[in-house]
């Protein structure tokens, strides 16, 4: 048996009490922290089931002045048609203590972010949705629309597919021989973390750019999106699988032929702005004021 004496028996009371008062206090600590989370959800999604995002997209089809498209940035029909291409892949199951969010919510709150740029704290109060919910919600729908939609925009792969744009243009615009329209669109973003400068544009805000083609009925058949703002739409087009394919005759375009009523063949050719620079294929109006 090992005799303390009395210096050793103080020092290990001491050392004693010390721990005590650090278990207790590590143990109020762990109260307190379970004592916050005391609700499953904050009393204003709560209301959910008084009023919703559904019943949000239903007072909005009672209004003669259109405002669903405003909202939604589509008509109720395209909605609708969307919705029950992308609604199986984007649905969720109820479960046993919380009712999924339906999938029309889903499409209309995507939407709404994609159109407008609302925060997710803004849509949560405007959806009754949490904030970190939405931050999940939106990127499987985006996921959800590419996959459904990925045969939806397709570049022309043949000449006859070419010529009928040609026409709708010649119809439409009265242009004949043009098989597209581009143009760049900037995207305000926030910007990427110790990117400097890279994503600043001339409009003095961060932005990725849309370089896009469409046809004449606005319909999109091209698309890149991911470019730096600070580059020009000439820069963006340049760094396209489009312009590549332009460049090594990829797209299978039409051979040159007269104009209506002409005898010398001139190509088939795509329109862009001034920020486009001219090539046999590529051509933009005269600059200024006429």
């Amino acid at each position: 048996m090992v005799k303390m004496n009395g210096e050793t028996l103080m020092t290990d009371a001491a050392a004693f009490v010390v721990m005590s008062g650090a278990y207790l206090q590590l143990l109020k600590k762990k109260s307190r922290r379970r004592s916050r989370r005391r609700w499953w959800m904050v009393s204003l999604n709560q209301s959910r089931e008084r009023y919703s995002g559904t019943h949000l997209m239903a007072d909005l089809l009672k209004e003669p002045s259109g405002r669903f498209e405003n909202f939604c940035r589509m008509s109720f029909e395209d909605f609708e048609e969307l919705l029950q291409k992308i609604e199986p892949v984007i649905s969720k199951k109820d479960i046993r203590w919380r009712k999924a969010i339906p999938g029309k919510e889903r499409l209309a709150l995507t939407l709404r972010f994609l159109g407008s740029g609302d925060s997710f704290k803004s849509l949560h109060y405007l959806f009754k949705i949490s904030a970190q919910l939405i931050s999940s919600i939106v990127p499987e729908v985006c996921s959800a629309l590419i996959k459904v939609l990925s045969n939806v925009i397709q570049i022309p792969s043949n000449e006859s597919e070419w010529k009928n744009i040609a026409k709708q243009f010649e119809n439409i615009w009265n242009f004949p021989h043009c098989i597209g329209s581009m143009d760049g669109k900037h995207i305000t973003i926030q910007a990427p973390i110790n990117s400097g400068s890279e994503f600043y544009n001339y409009k003095q805000y961060f932005s990725v750019v849309l370089m896009a083609l469409v046809d004449a009925d606005y319909n999109f058949i091209f698309a890149d999106c991911g470019c730096q703002g600070r580059l020009s739409d000439g820069a963006v087009f340049r760094n396209t699988e489009l312009f590549k394919k332009i460049e090594n005759n990829g797209l299978h375009c039409p051979s040159d032929e007269p104009l209506p009523g002409r005898n010398i063949p001139i190509p088939y050719l795509f329109v862009g702005d001034d920020a486009f620079g001219l090539c046999k294929q590529i051509m933009k109006p005269y600059p200024g004021l006429h």
